[in-house]
């Protein structure tokens, strides 16, 4: 008992302690004050921006059009076939076949090294010139029909290229294939992450290779699949711009192209197209940081509830 007694008579007390001045964060503050009141100042002053015109275009049928068909469209077609394309190249990348594993690799090598105008031009140009048709079947079937005489046709589905190579589907493909590569490094990272006790634990249990991924390993993996992929989500609403090479007429950006040739009022048109994507990147970003908090529960630093820190203080003053 005395001894709990003096332990408490020689806890120091509340120690009242004076915070460090910083004076240059408030000249910091001020400098970017004044620069903002600057800017804004400009912005509402200077008649060239047009703001009128700008809001006026930005709701112009043929620019929605282009914002809905042409780059929403597209970033989701693209990224759905990156994704799913993306992550069985990582398990390939995994695998200990030897010919899975090169084959994925050499996959993301090629597209990671080819520009992704460059890509969008040779399927958009070059397809047409290399493959006018494409048949899908069985390989020389219309040779194997013709010397044995068959009836039955070998080629069971023709593709004629030039239908499709100035479409989004086309140009969604394009962005998809290129994704993908990138996709599987970021899978491959996230599955690298998770550690191999898991998946020796979900073994000995006796799952499956197929369930230990999809219920341990991936649920697990997403903390850090999902930072990078939003980021991959935004780049690719801005990588939609570069469907001109397919050609994509139904595109933001070229739609606004169209408008300021039309109307001679440049800055406009691109500004109101530049205020599209601000907004549509805008919300991803809040829809990253969502889904960042909630595949990140229970990993790292957590906030300590307010109230629990209140309680915590009180503890410390006795």
């Amino acid at each position: 008992m005395k001894d709990d007694q003096k332990h408490t008579e020689e806890r120091p007390g509340r120690i009242d302690a004076v915070p460090v001045r910083h004076p240059w964060r408030w000249v910091a503050v001020v400098v970017v004050g004044i620069l903002l009141a600057m800017l804004v100042h400009s912005f509402v002053t200077n008649p060239r921006w047009d703001w009128a015109s700008t809001f006026s275009y930005m709701f112009k049928p043929a620019m929605v059009q282009g914002l809905i068909q042409g780059t929403l469209l597209g970033t989701v077609l693209a990224m759905i076939i990156g994704v799913v394309l993306g992550v069985l190249l990582a398990v390939m990348r995994l695998s200990s076949n030897p010919v899975l594993k090169y084959t994925a690799a050499v996959y993301t090598w090629f597209f990671r090294a080819i520009p992704r105008y460059v890509l969008l031009t040779i399927l958009g140009v070059g397809l047409i010139f290399l493959y006018p048709s494409i048949d899908v079947g069985v390989p020389f079937g219309q040779s194997i029909e013709r010397i044995l005489g068959l009836q039955t046709q070998l080629t069971w589905w023709h593709i004629d290229m030039r239908t499709i190579s100035s479409g989004i589907g086309i140009g969604a493909i394009g962005l998809g294939l290129s994704e993908a590569a990138y996709m599987a490094e970021i899978a491959r990272a996230g599955i690298v992450s998770v550690d191999r006790g898991q998946t020796e634990a979900a073994m000995a249990l006796g799952m499956s290779s197929r369930k230990t991924t999809q219920r341990i390993v991936l649920p697990q993996a997403m903390r850090v699949i999902v930072p990078p992929t939003g980021n991959e989500a935004i780049a690719m609403i801005k990588d939609t711009s570069l469907l001109t090479a397919i050609p994509v007429g139904m595109e933001l950006f070229n739609q606004a192209t169209i408008i300021a040739n039309r109307t001679y009022k440049v800055m406009s048109a691109y500004v109101a197209a530049t205020i599209w994507y601000l907004l549509v990147c805008s919300i991803l970003m809040v829809a990253q940081a969502f889904l960042e908090r909630r595949f990140g529960r229970g990993f790292g630093r957590q906030d300590v509830n307010p109230r629990a820190r209140r309680l915590l203080d009180k503890t410390g003053e006795h």
